[in-house]
């Protein structure tokens, strides 16, 4: 099965829009994916919006548990790649990635208004 990499920055801004679950395999046994290494495989929906273009979602497999990605949190995908697969008359593509990683958020506006105002106090007066 070919993979094909995906250039994640021509893809807006990612959102988490449902966090991350494992995989299930079997769902009668609840018998969880893992990879080769025997890490469990998580899956995260992730929204997509590209400029002037419709949110999609897509649901991107990870090994191993993705920390502090919550719903509604930016994420950052690395590694990501799509393949297409065919399962009799049923076709689609999946998407995998080496990591998904809360996006840090940007500091408090607050701290930089209070610096500015303190600088226009030194220069100014009249």
């Amino acid at each position: 099965m070919q993979s094909i990499p995906v250039d994640t920055s021509r893809l807006g801004v990612l959102r988490c829009a449902v966090g991350p679950e494992p995989k299930i395999t079997d769902f009668e046994s609840k018998e969880v994916k893992k990879d080769r290494d025997g890490n469990t495989i998580y899956t995260v929906a992730v929204t997509v919006r590209q400029d002037g273009r419709r949110v999609s979602v897509i649901e991107i497999a990870v090994p191993g548990e993705p920390k502090g990605v919550a719903e509604g949190s930016e994420v950052r995908v690395t590694g990501l790649e799509a393949f297409a697969w065919t399962m009799g008359d049923r076709h689609g593509v999946s998407f995998r990635a080496a990591a998904v990683t809360p996006v840090p958020a940007p500091a408090p506006a607050a701290s930089a208004s209070a610096s500015a105002s303190a600088s226009a106090g030194k220069g100014g007066g009249a």
